[in-house]
């Protein structure tokens, strides 16, 4: 059994390190309390696959010694300490955690928002600790009515939109990077005109931190503004200009504050702490014990999952510009990369060519497809295989990939189907996304059946004759191997196929058992 060593550098949350000490595939190494020089040179060397948060620079030095490494998980949102560029260069594949924290985010902006209209932490202060009941003082501003500007309007941008839209707020969205559709069908307002950002009562950012994003609210936009607006920032530090800010509040042109993030932390010094029109928390954004049980568990889930080839979930570095794509694409490449793992698993042989289609939208992108599916068929044979070296290992190996833009969509909206010949014959498996956002296999080898694309799984193919399906539940019974799912699919040959989804582990034994069967064609056995 091939065993893959996964480092985790910092700490996270106990339930996602658990899931890596029970996977039979994966040598777990905690080194979250060891020296950080000691770590790079002689831990990082061994990693397959690093889990790292703010405390652990990926560096120059990091990725010198990262001599065996598949990729890197961030283990939340921000990649700010991570040398992407230079990962890319060694064929390291960066992932993040984008949507682990996101309520935690969302609510946390909600905080600040109502917090700088009613002065909340000032009045709770003025009572709480100076002793004094002095109603008169307090009164503020309410929500209702005012107009809110929201630049980003990603997972967390979208979702503060939708609670403040609660609180009978008209929003204003800017993305540049967005369908106007994605912020006009929730009776919302998009803009590609930055000034009517300026011109709300209330402005909220949640972008990445970028040369595009840095400084984006100046002195020049704050001269802009309202006289008494209110400024809310917790996505990253200095995408507000502090000085420009700070002289915005001193003067009153901004009327108040929520600030959550700094340039420089700890901010215990940051001179934004003088003033009394501003609210303040130490980058709270995903403190909160349902955001760091997600960070670890997402973490530890795309750890194993990029370990073993079959996906790397929420890459940073794809050989794709995501500005330029649709938000619907990128779905379709991660389930891609899964049909092609799944497909090398159940025709385990020398690969000849990987032939690659799309219907619907999602044809136009079967040049990024192919790259996701390659790097999944072949990740049994090549584990250095990833999506910056996909071309140039399947070229050296003689593998043949064609790609094929079928245009009009069947009777699904969107289908992609992955077609894999080796030198044991063709394996073809067709899948789709349904609006529940659910991965699924819609077909295989001809036969139309609809199973979710996750989990352990056997494929059970026979003679459609009576009692096959009692005598493979008998089988699995007797072997301790619990059914989770079981989807069954016929062709006009007289023959079936099953799909069972199990809840642990089947060993050879059981197979072997399977195949003993005398209507039993072919038994293969897969873990996605």
């Amino acid at each position: 059994m091939q065993k893959y060593t996964v480092v985790v550098c910092d700490h996270i949350h106990e339930a996602g390190l658990e899931m890596l000490k029970n996977d039979e595939n994966i040598n777990f190494v905690m080194a979250a309390d060891v020296d950080k020089k000691e770590l790079v040179e002689k831990i990082i060397p061994t990693a397959d696959v690093a889990i790292t948060r703010s405390s652990t620079d990926v560096d120059t030095f990091f990725i010198e010694h990262a001599t065996n490494l598949k990729a890197i998980v961030r283990a939340g949102v921000g990649v700010d300490n991570v040398d992407i560029p230079g990962c890319s260069k060694k064929g390291i594949i960066v992932m993040n955690v984008p949507t682990a924290n996101t309520i935690a985010a969302v609510e946390l902006t909600m905080t600040h928002m109502l917090s700088c209209m009613r002065m909340f932490p000032y009045s709770h202060d003025h009572l709480k600790n100076q002793r004094i009941w002095k109603r008169e003082k307090w009164y503020g501003h309410e929500l209702k009515g005012k107009k809110l500007g929201v630049i980003g309007f990603g997972n967390i941008g979208s979702r503060v939109a939708k609670r403040a839209k609660a609180f009978e707020m008209d929003i204003v969205a800017y993305d540049p990077y967005i369908h106007p559709s994605k912020v006009t069908d929730l009776d919302m307002t998009y803009t590609k005109n930055f000034d009517d950002i300026l011109a709300c009562d209330v402005i909220t950012i949640h972008t990445p931190k970028n040369q595009e994003t840095i400084g984006i609210i100046s002195e020049k936009e704050i001269a802009k503004m309202k006289d008494g607006v209110v400024l809310v920032n917790c996505a990253r530090g200095d995408l507000y200009n502090e000085d420009a800010l700070y002289n915005g509040l001193k003067s009153g042109k901004i009327r108040f504050a929520g600030i959550d993030v700094f340039g420089k932390e700890p901010a215990t010094d940051n001179k934004l702490l003088d003033l009394d029109n501003i609210v303040v928390s130490p980058h709270l954004g995903a403190n909160t014990y349902e955001s760091q049980y997600n960070i670890g568990t997402q973490a530890a889930e795309n750890a194993i999952a990029a370990a073993k080839g079959i996906a790397y979930p929420n890459a940073m570095n794809l050989p794709i510009d995501e500005s330029k794509i649709p938000p619907f694409v990128k779905p379709f490449l991660e389930m891609g990369q899964k049909i092609g793992f799944l497909a090398s698993q159940i025709n385990k042989s020398q690969i000849i060519s990987i032939k690659v289609s799309g219907n619907g939208e999602i044809g136009e992108y079967v040049d990024s497809l192919s790259t996701f599916i390659t790097v999944g068929a072949m990740s049994q044979s090549s584990d250095k295989i990833n999506y910056v070296n996909a071309d140039f290992i399947a070229k050296e190996k003689g593998v043949s990939i064609e790609a094929d833009n079928l245009g009009d969509s069947t009777v699904y909206k969107n289908l992609i189907t992955a077609k894999l010949t080796t030198a044991d014959g063709i394996t073809t498996i067709s899948a789709t996304i349904f609006d529940d956002g659910l991965q699924r296999i819609v077909a295989i080898d001809g036969f139309d059946i609809e199973v979710a694309l996750k989990g352990d799984m056997i494929l059970f193919k026979n003679s459609d004759v009576p009692g096959v399906i009692g005598s493979v539940g008998t089988i699995l019974a007797n072997n301790n191997v619990n059914i989770a799912d079981f989807s069954l699919a016929r062709n006009a040959n007289k023959e079936a196929l099953a799909v069972i989804l199990v809840d642990n582990s089947v060993d050879d034994k059981t197979l072997q058992e399977l195949a003993a069967l005398e209507a039993c064609i072919s038994v293969h056995y897969a873990k996605i």
